[in-house]
């Protein structure tokens, strides 16, 4: 990914801010994330949480073990960052199911809220994007079954900082 690294004090900074008007969760600092695989894609679907209509995103249960990171639960808070590393906004976790890549639904999909919202688009961009996941983390995929088997976290969210005070938001 030909980004810049995290800036964790960005980080913190926007998390205190959204602490400051939720103290419950004061003695929680979840991880900095961004979406995709290139600066282009992490500001894109950046810009869908931030403007538009995406509230879901899907990974791969192997990168999470690749990377030795924790599967999400429900009521988890993430913070996304741009392509420049800067923290912009505070996630929520609201519904989490792993299944195989091709589990997913048209509802998906359409939340996931990229290309044209169908099922078929989102499965073609899914696809090629898990060849090039898996390629990263040395799993080799010889066949299109292969693919369709692997194990995938359908993940809902919700942006909840900062707050315009939309009913989308909580």
């Amino acid at each position: 990914m030909n980004v810049k690294p995290i800036d964790a004090e960005s980080s913190r900074r926007l998390w205190a801010s959204y602490v400051e008007a939720h103290r419950e969760f004061a003695d929680e600092l979840p991880p900095t994330e961004r979406f995709g695989d290139s600066a282009e894609m992490a500001d894109e679907l950046l810009d869908g949480i931030i403007n538009g209509p995406k509230r879901a995103t899907a990974g791969l249960v192997a990168e999470y073990v690749h990377e030795g990171e924790a599967l999400a639960r429900i009521g988890d808070h993430w913070i996304v960052a741009d392509s420049e590393g800067i923290a912009k906004v505070v996630l929520r976790s609201i519904e989490l199911r792993i299944g195989r890549l091709d589990s997913v639904d048209a509802k998906f999909a359409w939340d996931e809220g990229e290309g044209d919202r169908s099922l078929e688009w989102w499965l073609d961009a899914h696809r090629t994007f898990f060849v090039r996941a898996c390629e990263r983390i040395g799993i080799a995929v010889e066949d299109p079954a292969e693919l369709e088997a692997l194990e995938v976290v359908f993940e809902r969210f919700t942006l909840v900082w900062p707050n315009s005070g939309s009913t989308d938001r909580s």
